[in-house]
């Protein structure tokens, strides 16, 4: 009983501390399924190369891959590019980040100078990086700190 007056308490003050970002949308409302299946589709694609304009295992560009993800593992069609995915869901602040938010980055100026990945757990996101390829990253590195833009929840 003690236990259990805990939870409660504990939920309330929870409750009370939250924010007002909206709930992931069905497919992604689950965060243990949506983390089981980023992983999955991490190790499938793990160490892919960059391709920009690619979308094949064989070379895949950072907004390719998240469009991929989202196409084979929650059946959600995406816009194909970085600048079109900026405009959905709705704008998340960094520290309410759930698994499957879409995670963007000002790398350099215009257009191509944006970057997206997708937040995965502990402060980490999958994308497909120009040096490594289809990887796994801390939001905690310096470079991504440094240019961290926004995020957005679907």
């Amino acid at each position: 009983m003690r236990l259990g007056f805990l939870v409660v308490v504990a939920s309330l003050v929870l409750a009370g501390c939250s924010h007002n970002a909206p709930p992931p949308s069905g497919k992604l409302s689950d965060s243990i399924a949506v983390v089981a299946q980023l992983n999955d589709q991490l190790r499938q694609w793990h160490g892919a190369p960059y391709r920009y304009g690619g979308l094949e295992r064989n070379g895949v560009d950072c907004s390719g891959f998240v469009y991929r993800t989202f196409r084979d593992r929650f059946e959600m069609q995406l816009p194909r590019t970085t600048k079109q995915q900026t405009s959905l869901g709705t704008k998340v602040d960094r520290d309410e980040l759930m698994p499957g938010d879409l995670v963007f980055f000002k790398t350099g100026g215009g257009e191509n100078g944006l970057h997206v990945g997708i937040y995965d757990t502990d402060e980490t996101f999958i994308h497909a990086s120009t040096s490594k390829g289809v990887t796994r990253s801390s939001l905690d590195n310096v470079y991504w700190r440094k240019v961290y833009w926004q995020a957005r929840r679907l």
